[in-house]
């Protein structure tokens, strides 16, 4: 009998990262993972950032409620901003992955949310480089918890790469990016990515939400 109550128990706890949630669910702090439809560029992140259980994802925001509407604070187009949770929902086809804070950190979400407040208006980071005063959407969340943490790495940066799986070649949508904005590709250079977030042993993956 005590097999059969752990084998149910263990099947409900592996059952929990595959629940579909609905939007009422969210809370403010928690992380949305999305895999955009952007083309040859999403494709090429995605294919040398692996995400929580091999999912694709090529960005990533955090989730505000205020008012009773529910906002996501991100880095995406111009920069950084708050985007109505139905209109980021419609960026995408496919389902967006939440996560949320183990217990132990959840009192860093003000003051991250504080910080992503800040920020509003700072321009997109389309140079990928960390610390140059501008923000990619893992950049600003990368961020926001360091401060909320009394300024000690909370996510973790890893070297960059815009190399093609097991080659040395570079990705051509890469090659052709950096040189319109005429800067050598910045291999090897500390950041951080979606995929990794969702990879943090700082969260939980409560689930999905279809679009």
């Amino acid at each position: 009998m005590r097999y059969i109550l752990s084998f149910i128990l263990l099947f409900f706890a592996s059952g929990i990262n595959a629940q579909t949630l609905s939007v009422a669910q969210l809370q403010t702090g928690d992380l949305l993972f999305q895999d955009l439809d952007c083309g040859d560029l999403c494709d090429a992140i995605e294919s040398v950032t692996q995400g929580y259980e091999g999912r694709n994802f090529s960005h990533v925001g955090m989730v505000l409620v205020e008012q009773d509407s529910l906002w996501v604070m991100e880095s995406i187009g111009t920069g950084v901003h708050r985007t109505e949770l139905e209109q980021f929902c419609r960026r995408s086809a496919h389902s967006l992955t939440v996560g949320r804070l183990k217990p132990a950190y959840t009192v860093l979400i003000p003051e991250a949310v504080q910080f992503i407040r800040q920020q509003f208006g700072v321009p997109y980071d389309d140079e990928f480089l960390y610390n140059n005063g501008k923000y990619y959407c893992s950049e600003l969340l990368y961020d926001a918890f360091k401060h909320a943490n009394q300024d000690q790495p909370f996510f973790q940066l890893d070297p960059m790469t815009y190399k093609q799986p097991g080659s040395d070649q570079y990705f051509p949508v890469w090659q052709q990016y950096f040189e319109e904005r005429n800067m050598p590709i910045p291999e090897g250079k500390p950041g951080c990515n979606p995929g990794g977030l969702s990879r943090s042993s700082k969260i939980t993956i409560i689930g999905t939400i279809n679009p």
